[in-house]
């Protein structure tokens, strides 16, 4: 998150931008979609809690051009082709899909014959609840789902589709 936020805030202030104004531009892409519009305090202060709902940071990954896996710690900025963020259409937002997430952690749950529970003490800040309720959807936290694409061993992006709300 820390490494988000760095990136996020040199490239605001390399823009010129406040953080109003930062947020309207993120914000641009899904005007009139019916979408809850990002505020700025959640982009200004999103380096100061744990985890932030992860269509905020899919957002804010469109607009800096990065992909999820470029600020885990030992990534570099270039990203493999299959990372990247699918394109979206401007009057869509990009969201993790995530009964897909869920098929896939259940997959390799049973392939590797294991318990949710033990799946859960694997994945730290992770409950069974949690886990099962992916199937649901539709929201999930940053950082805590790229421990789930990581333990697929799958880019986030496998996981993104580009939704009209």
């Amino acid at each position: 998150m820390l490494a988000l936020h760095t990136e996020l805030d040199a490239r605001r202030r390399a823009d010129g931008l406040s953080w109003v104004e930062l947020a309207a531009v993120i914000n641009r892409p899904f005007e009139n979609t019916g979408s809850i519009p990002i505020s700025p305090g959640t982009l200004r202060d999103m380096m100061k809690k744990q985890s932030v709902t992860s269509a905020v940071i899919l957002q804010v990954l469109r607009w800096l051009k990065r992909t999820p896996e470029s600020f885990l710690d030992g990534n570099s900025e270039s990203s493999a082709a299959e990372e990247c963020l699918p394109m979206a259409e401007r009057h869509q937002i990009l969201r993790f899909d995530t009964r897909a997430l869920y098929e896939a952690v259940d997959c390799e749950r049973r392939r590797r014959a294991l318990t949710w529970q033990q799946v859960a003490n694997e994945l730290p800040g992770f409950t069974v609840a949690m886990l099962t309720n992916l199937a649901g959807g539709p929201l999930i936290g940053f950082p805590r789902v790229m421990l789930l694409t990581q333990w697929v061993n799958l880019p986030a992006a496998t996981f993104v589709r580009a939704c009209s709300r």
